[in-house]
């Protein structure tokens, strides 16, 4: 086999089927097992899938180790998260929260099954590709999911339903939920790897995966170089953004011109920013990349720890489409950390409808922001002050998770800072700080020469120490790549269609 092709293979790009004996094992389990597998298309319209699979759903709790749930990973899950919605779910945010004219819209995560986040969908697109064409065997080998959180939480789900075995790699100082959830999913401690370090400390998980993967019985699923995790959002991530814009368009007053003007997302493993590709090419749209202040990689290739969780930093992913990106947004988790509290606490809830106007109705969904959420958020307040955006101007951003995730986080704000309570002077200095006072400061609208410099830092990743060659590092420079690896994704509905035909399962 050539480098190229090994290369490709390490990274996910190939539809072609690589080894009969994995494929057939696959087969053989799945059919035992009775799982089907939705295609990528099917996942990004629910409506054109199977009716026997969507029948079979609401008699299956959506946080149950059932193959069923894989029928659930998109983005049309109703606030039930079981029946199905004709729009993906989000909430409009009003001027009396974000204080500019412009229309925010937040794409609500938790509404994804087993895991209440969207990553389980990342899971998938980077397994099911690997079943359909032998480049994993479910009977002999396991899946290992380096994350900060997220992912390997929806990588040991994905891996569980699939009758296999997943492992997670995550840093050990991540929040006390992941972990307690990672211990009911899996079924031998030994699958879940604790890193050192927090949410900064991504290298580290490297390190762990790279002695893991010296034991060819590991297969490692690395989103931040895994580009079925691209081609994914790009594929089901960007079609939902898209109909969500559409909605909202459609509902706006009469006489208004709406336009999409960005995409604000966290980067983390720089899945999800890849529906900014999508939005770009349909509607012209700009795409904004989100980091920690504290933790300035791109904006000044700065380094540090913070704690908005699930967004991993202090490198360049090698999924990243730096050369297609328009912006830098630094967001301290300082922010983040206040604001949820603020958002989940009753003298917050009180203050931002009874001080600030935001209509309960709105209040009441904030709930469904985790971290990078509120992140995400204020990205996209920066936005919009940054370009002066108006009543027309509409810009979408995506809710990974919701703050059920972080209850023990914010426990150790209130221990912290507030150990005689939290009050309403308490809530009004909050918002004051954090909303009121939403700046440009951090802020930085690319430039050619940026994009290069933000582009190069990952050689350093990806060259240097994951042994990526320097021409597939080069080739991703040229957009002409990231059109080209698209044509993978109706190869592998294809072969998705033809592996369960071959188990005789139907959906």
């Amino acid at each position: 086999m050539s480098a190229s092709a090994t290369q490709d293979l390490r990274l996910g790009l190939t539809a072609e089927l690589v080894d009969a004996t994995s494929y057939e094992h696959a087969v053989s389990r799945f059919a035992e097992r009775g799982i089907s597998l939705p295609t990528f298309a099917q996942l990004a319209k629910p409506s054109t899938a199977p009716a026997s699979a969507t029948a079979k759903l609401g008699a299956v709790d959506p946080d149950a180790a059932d193959a069923a749930n894989l029928w659930r990973v998109n983005w049309y899950n109703a606030a039930d998260r079981s029946s199905q919605v004709q729009v993906p779910q989000h909430v409009v945010l009003p001027s009396s929260l974000t204080g500019v004219d412009a229309t925010i819209v937040v794409i609500l995560g938790n509404k994804f099954p087993m895991i209440r986040a969207h990553k389980v969908l990342a899971a998938y697109a980077c397994l099911a590709p690997r079943i359909v064409t032998g480049q994993f065997d479910p009977t002999t080998q396991r899946a290992i999911w380096p994350s900060t959180g997220n992912y390997a939480r929806g990588g040991v789900a994905i891996s569980r339903i699939m009758s296999s075995r997943g492992t997670a790699v995550l840093p050990e100082g991540m929040s006390k939920e992941r972990f307690d959830w990672l211990a009911q999913w899996t079924e031998d401690p030994k699958d879940i790897i604790r890193t050192y370090g927090t949410e900064s400390n991504v290298k580290e998980i490297y390190d762990a995966c790279n002695e893991l993967q010296k034991d060819p019985q590991n297969v490692i699923l690395n989103q931040f170089s895994e580009f079925a995790n691209y081609l994914g959002h790009y594929t089901v991530t960007g079609e939902a953004m898209a109909h969500v814009y559409e909605s909202v368009a459609a509902s706006m007053p009469a006489g208004s011109h709406p336009k999409l003007r960005a995409l604000t997302s966290a980067t983390g493993s720089a899945g999800t920013i890849a529906a900014g590709d999508k939005l770009k090419e349909r509607y012209g749209s700009m795409i904004v990349a989100v980091e920690a202040l504290e933790c300035p990689t791109m904006l000044e290739n700065g380094f540090g720890e913070h704690n908005i969780q699930g967004i991993g930093d202090k490198h360049i992913p090698l999924i990243h489409n730096v050369m297609n990106t328009d912006c830098v947004a630094a967001i301290s988790d300082q922010a983040t950390d206040h604001l949820d509290l603020l958002f989940n606490s009753p003298a917050g809830r009180a203050h931002l409808v009874d001080h600030m106007g935001v209509p309960q109705a709105v209040v009441d969904q904030l709930a469904h922001f985790g971290f990078s959420a509120i992140a995400n958020t204020l990205a996209a307040i920066k936005t919009a002050k940054w370009f002066r955006m108006g009543a027309d101007d509409v810009l979408i951003t995506v809710a990974t998770d919701g703050s059920e995730l972080y209850p023990s986080e914010r426990a150790k704000l209130l221990e912290r800072q507030y150990a005689d309570g939290f009050g309403a002077l308490d809530a009004a200095d909050i918002a004051a700080r954090y909303l009121g006072n939403v700046d440009n400061d951090n802020y930085l609208q690319l430039t050619e020469r940026d994009r290069n410099r933000i582009f190069n830092l990952g050689y350093y990743t990806w060259v240097e120490q994951q042994g990526v060659s320097v021409a597939d590092f080069e080739a991703r420079r040229s957009q002409s790549f990231w059109q080209g690896i698209r044509d993978l994704v109706p190869a592998w509905d294809a072969k998705i269609t033809e592996f369960n035909q071959r188990t005789g399962v139907s959906a």
